[in-house]
């Protein structure tokens, strides 16, 4: 094609000229051939901070400023509100002096500048999916008004919507709105994370008639700077261990990994702390000292911890505090004063955060990331390594695995530190293979089923039976739906009142339904815990679950505060700032981890290379970790015996296939091995006494698992397993049935168990 620069529109160039570019990226000039020659979908996989969004955007605006649309242009849509301000920024200041108008759509948006869009439609969209379903439900025959000649969807982030109900709930809303509509929009995704490209694309194409391309991009060589640290909670003071640093560089062509040392700039010594401090606490306050910092830690309780105990520090060494904290149940303000303090350059303070600033927010240079263990994705490490390094830099990750030193006489499943061996398999993963996790997308959604089949009657009004599911049912995400299935789902919810039955045999939202669909929270299809709202005077802090009695005190924003009253029906706590230090509690957030982690553990265990990035600390705890491993049996045997009745199995399995093969060692095996106590500690290890030998629970084992059975026979007897957001309205039987066939991964459980002859190796 013709160079991608000269193609683009002039207030494009001028913005580039402006911003001081000397070229378009590869990404960018990939991303111009495809819009501006093809048809097609689009999937534009690239690094973190390799410029996906002006990418699509670019083209896209230019075809909108040579031919206007009579209509919303182009919808943007991304999986946080924090997500669509940036972007709105840019966006903004992109499209300046032009007429093609930006218009934010989500919770925080004032009314009067969405009913400037209902009144006028063009421009671009920038929404969430939640109010996406919102405005699908609510403005309903204003849709084909707003969106008739829409050209393009630009679907932001979209690996973080392709292992779950949400990622579900907006390929749904992709499908219901250009049906509404009558347009047919091309679709482009992006994303810098995606395990399987292919398949992404043809999900992604799904009802569009349109087939999608990936362009094939150049990968560049990129440096990482990378280490890995480890501390026992007990020590008392990181600083009697303290080594420098040598921080790894790997480049990212990894098939022929090359590693060698960064010099790194000298550090400050690890600094006086509180006593008894956790001594991963004061590695992370030393070493960000001076830096603008992000320390991910995987839960919310962990984010209040670790922000609690860093500003402790500051107080200890007569600091000014220097720690921002951020994560989903704060509010508003906090996250978006963290945000805008972020992006001053001549403040050099550190966040400690969730997964809320993983995805691609610009809170300006950053010059390193720590991560509080491990996660569990390597898509997740990905995306938290790729939030340094921009302008420049290299991305540069300091990884920090804590965990109870083991008592002397402690067994052997307690003596594996596993955290430091799953971070390790998360990095060699990607080094060695560029393995990503893939998307999942087969499951059995009967919650958002429910959802889907709510929403499209609540918005349209009466429909047959027939209408509805033909309405509902041809949607992607509900292609392993079956007709019997659905007419099962909607016979129980006319019998919960869910659903009403007209005179003429009409289906409308019954009352039970209408106290559903007419809550704000209805629009969202990801789980949330009962929420209390925390204020403290006029100002709101955020939301906790499970509030104490007065008197009592809670852990939010990284302070403490006592609980003054409690309103249980408009669900506020009022509250009052204190200090000290106690525990969070915010709700349960199991990770997921695949199968093929696990395994790379083992290989951990099993090989004896050095990965370069490992300190001093993390290399004596994984050479302790090997020879434990190599003389208990661990790296031959699954199935260890602690002493007389007392056994591990070590499976090596993922999150589900761990989740069935813990039921059919109950189930199936458990009487017949005299199995009791199973005591689980997901995905690792199970304990449990049994009166069987070792030969003879291969044996068995082995038996059971050829015999052909149904997964439902893994459901306990009266077992409800509710794990999506609506299950509670799901009839029983379907709720058993999405779980043994769409969570339990029951061939991948019976593949290990056929492996096992008393000797894995």
């Amino acid at each position: 094609m013709t160079n991608a620069f000269e193609r683009y529109a002039p207030f494009i160039q001028e913005y580039i000229y402006r911003h001081g570019w000397e070229k378009l990226r590869a990404v960018q000039v990939a991303a111009a051939d495809a819009i501006f020659e093809t048809e097609h979908n689009v999937l534009l996989t690239a690094s973190t901070a390799a410029g996906k969004t002006e990418a699509a955007f670019f083209p896209v605006l230019t075809l909108l400023d040579e031919d206007p649309p009579a209509s919303v242009g182009a919808i943007y849509i991304a999986p946080l509100k924090a997500l669509i301000n940036d972007q709105y920024s840019r966006l903004t200041e992109l499209c300046e002096g032009t007429g093609i108008r930006v218009t934010r759509w989500h919770g925080d948006v004032p009314q009067s500048q969405k009913a400037r869009l209902l009144k006028n439609p063009g421009g671009i969209l920038q929404i969430t999916p939640e109010s996406l379903e919102a405005l699908l439900l609510h403005k309903h025959a204003a849709v084909p008004k707003l969106f008739h000649d829409l050209r393009f969807i630009i679907i932001d982030e979209v690996h973080s919507l392709l292992r779950g109900d949400r990622g579900g709930q907006t390929l749904c809303l992709i499908e219901r709105l250009s049906d509404l509509s009558g347009a047919e929009p091309r679709r482009i995704g992006l994303s810098a994370t995606i395990g399987d490209p292919e398949k992404t694309g043809a999900y992604l194409a799904v009802g569009s008639g349109r087939k999608t391309l990936i362009p094939k991009i150049a990968a560049q060589k990129s440096t990482w700077r990378l280490s890995m640290e480890h501390f026992y909670v007990q020590d008392t003071q990181a600083a009697e261990n303290a080594e420098q640093p040598a921080v790894m560089e790997l480049f990212d062509d990894f098939y022929g990994l090359d590693l060698q040392n960064v010099p790194d700039a000298p550090e400050a010594e690890t600094d006086p702390a509180p006593k008894k401090a956790d001594p991963g606490y004061g590695y992370i306050f030393s070493h960000t000292r001076g830096k603008k910092c992000l320390v991910f830690v995987n839960s919310r309780e962990e984010c209040e911890a670790a922000t609690t105990s860093l500003r402790q520090y500051c107080e200890w060494n007569r600091e000014p505090d220097r720690f921002l904290i951020h994560h989903g149940n704060l509010s508003a303000a906090f996250r978006e004063s963290a945000e805008e303090i972020m992006k001053d350059e001549t403040r050099t303070l550190t966040t400690v955060t969730t997964a809320t600033l993983e995805l691609g927010i610009d809170i300006g240079k950053l010059e390193r990331a720590f991560q509080l263990d491990a996660p569990f994705t390597v898509s997740s490490f990905l995306q938290r390594m790729g939030r340094t390094g921009r302008r420049g830099l290299p991305p540069e990750m300091w990884f920090v695995m804590r965990e109870d030193e083991p008592e002397p006489r402690a067994m052997l499943p307690d003596s594996v530190p596993w955290k430091l061996l799953q971070g390790i398999a998360l990095v060699q993963l990607y080094a060695e293979e560029k393995w990503v996790e893939p998307p999942k997308l087969d499951r059995l959604p009967y919650s958002l089923l429910y959802h889907q089949t709510m929403s499209t009657l609540a918005a349209c009004g009466e429909m047959t039976p027939a209408q509805l599911a033909g309405r509902v049912l041809k949607l992607q995400p509900f292609h392993r739906i079956t007709q019997e299935d659905y007419r099962i789902l909607l016979r129980h919810l006319i019998a919960a009142e869910h659903i009403q039955q007209t005179e003429r045999g009409g289906l409308i939202v019954g009352l039970a339904g209408e106290r559903v669909v007419n809550q704000f929270r209805f629009y969202a299809v990801f789980q949330e815990s009962e929420e209390f709202t925390v204020r403290s005077e006029s100002q709101e802090i955020g939301t906790i679950v499970q509030p104490p009695p007065a008197g009592e005190k809670i852990a939010i924003a990284g302070h403490v505060w006592v609980v003054d009253e409690v309103d249980f029906e408009r669900h506020n706590v009022y509250c009052t700032m204190v200090k000290g230090k106690v525990p969070a509690y915010f709700g349960d957030c199991p990770g997921d981890i695949q199968t093929k982690i696990l395994e790379r553990m083992r290989q951990v265990l099993r090989e004896e290379l050095q990965y370069p990035y490992l300190m001093k600390n993390a290399v004596a705890r994984l050479a302790l970790a090997r020879h434990t491993a190599e003389n208990s049996g661990l790296l031959t045997e699954p199935l260890i015996c602690l002493g007389g009745e007392m056994w591990a199995l070590f499976p090596w399995l993922g999150s589900y296939a761990f989740l069935a093969m813990e039921r059919f060692l109950k189930i199936k095996c458990g009487q017949r091995l005299g199995i009791s106590g199973l005591s689980p500690a997901r995905p690792y290890f199970l304990t449990f006494k049994m009166k069987a030998t070792k030969e003879q629970f291969f044996a068995v084992t082995a038996e059971e698992a050829a015999e052909a059975f149904d997964p439902l026979d893994l459901v306990y007897p009266d077992e409800l397993p509710l794990f999506e957001k609506y299950d509670e309205y799901v009839p029983a039987e379907l709720v058993r049935k999405g779980f043994a066939y769409g969570i339990l991964a029951v061939d991948e459980m019976k593949r290990r168990v056929s492996d096992w002859t008393g000797d894995i190796g």
